[in-house]
């Protein structure tokens, strides 16, 4: 017999058969902590760029690297479009990333840590000290010469590394300062973007940068009007990397002018949801509701599908969408990035003049500067009282954290290879980049140790 409305509702009351969860569930909510878990993405990134140093000194070095080289595109009459696969990983996929990032920077610019002048002014300072020290510190080193354009290699902070390591520790750590690195390594990201647009762009050529910002204006007026098919969206997105990269500045950027367009907020207010929702439930309990009903009912099937798009307008894009991302980010993005970027071959001509003025920029700006310039612009506006240490935090524990931001990797090895087209400077810039990252890790988890409560 088919039930009713009213007996599909007891079904989902709790009773004592619900109380237990069975294996399955749990497997899949392990599975589902697991890939939203900053130390198993932090896990599986540090494996491949392992991976990559290995492969590229191995004896089968050459399949590496001619790998890399595979042209991949299509061809469709005289029209032709393709690149290697590393640069498709590079500038396509990355893109990708930096859309993830993009909407991380809009979320916490509107309903997040830098939603408001006294909850953003600590952290935004601490990034910008803590870009500018390292960024100093490199060019002092190479003021002049082959290696005067990688000074925004040691600017940029490793979010997903870091906060890996500061999840190791649990419930030590104060969620204030949780919430302190995170914000800090989400302007470090905006700040990296920025240098990356307008530092690392040779040429520009405006027509292309106009159709990109027609498109974009495109995508946001579909965006307004509340358009939902993909079909429109897509080549709208497609047509706004393509542009990006004709434009001469680097495609990545794309991802990030898309990602400010998503809305962070809901589309309607909650009343309207509830009012919305409960107004069709009424309606589907005035029929009897079935499997086969709804296929022959179309009051049911519009009441259905009122009540999905309610759900849907309530649910912010880009929550959902950074949600929805994470997972593919960590552990396809990112892994298969730092195979192809971390593939340095330790031989006699790249160990020559090693560390040069390259590394020893690298090196220190990240291992000193960082944790100094944070260090000093949060002590500076502390002391001002413009703002002041997030509850339950200490300055030791904000140092600690500081020596964390100095994990570079992802977006310092992606700088660097904007910064070089020298195979021999950029190899130096990735060793010292590998090398500083791992130090800082460590020496920053050794701080957390003993300085965080047991």
């Amino acid at each position: 017999m088919a039930k009713s409305a009213s007996d599909i509702e007891k079904d989902f009351e709790p009773s004592a058969s619900h109380a237990e969860p069975d294996f399955f569930e749990e497997a899949h909510s392990m599975f589902e902590r697991f890939l939203h878990s900053q130390v198993a993405s932090s896990g599986v990134l540090v494996f491949f760029a392992l991976l990559a140093l290995i492969w590229a000194n191995s004896p089968w070095s050459h399949q590496y690297f001619t790998l890399a080289k595979i042209e991949l595109g299509f061809h469709i009459g005289e029209l032709s479009y393709s690149h290697s696969l590393s640069h498709w990983i590079k500038d396509g996929l990355m893109a990708i990333f930096f859309f993830v990032v993009g909407l991380e920077i809009k979320r916490e610019l509107v309903v997040g840590e830098l939603s408001s002048p006294e909850r953003a002014i600590l952290p935004v300072s601490a990034a910008i000290g803590g870009a500018l020290v390292p960024a100093l510190i490199y060019a002092w080193f190479n003021a002049s010469g082959p290696g005067a354009a990688g000074w925004g290699i040691p600017m940029a902070t490793d979010i997903a590394f870091a906060l890996g390591v500061l999840a190791l520790f649990g419930s030590r750590v104060p969620i204030g300062l949780k919430v302190f690195l995170m914000a800090l390594a989400i302007v470090d990201d905006l700040l990296a973007v920025l240098v990356i647009a307008l530092f690392y762009t040779e040429t520009l050529n405006l027509w292309a940068v106009s159709i990109a910002l027609l498109l974009l204006g495109l995508l946001y007026a579909a965006s307004q009007l509340r358009i939902r098919t993909y079909a429109i969206y897509l080549p709208l997105i497609f047509g706004v990397w393509v542009s990006v990269e004709a434009s001469g500045i680097h495609a990545t950027i794309a991802g990030v002018l898309v990602a400010l367009l998503v809305p962070v907020r809901s589309a309607i207010s909650p009343r309207t949801f509830f009012e919305t929702v409960q107004c069709n439930l009424n309606a589907l309990k005035e029929e009897e509701l079935t499997s086969e009903s709804i296929n022959l009912n179309e009051r049911q099937r519009k009441a259905v599908n009122e009540i999905y798009l309610a759900a849907e307008d309530m649910t912010p894009p880009g929550i959902s969408l950074e949600k929805q991302l994470h997972s593919f980010q960590a552990f396809v993005i990112l892994p298969l990035f730092a195979l192809f970027a971390a593939g340095v071959t330790l031989d006699a001509s790249t160990l020559q003049h090693f560390p040069g003025p390259i590394a020893w920029g690298v090196i220190l700006g990240l291992f000193l500067g960082k944790p100094l310039g944070i260090l000093l612009t949060s002590w500076l506006v502390v002391r001002s009282g413009a703002a002041a240490l997030p509850k339950g935090v200490t300055w030791p524990q904000i140092g600690a954290a500081s020596a964390l931001a100095g994990i570079g990797f992802t977006m310092s090895i992606f700088i660097g290879d904007l910064a070089f087209s020298d195979p021999l400077l950029g190899s130096e810039g990735k060793i010292a980049v590998l090398l500083v990252s791992l130090a800082a890790g460590l020496f920053g988890a050794g701080l957390l140790h003993h300085i965080l409560p047991r």
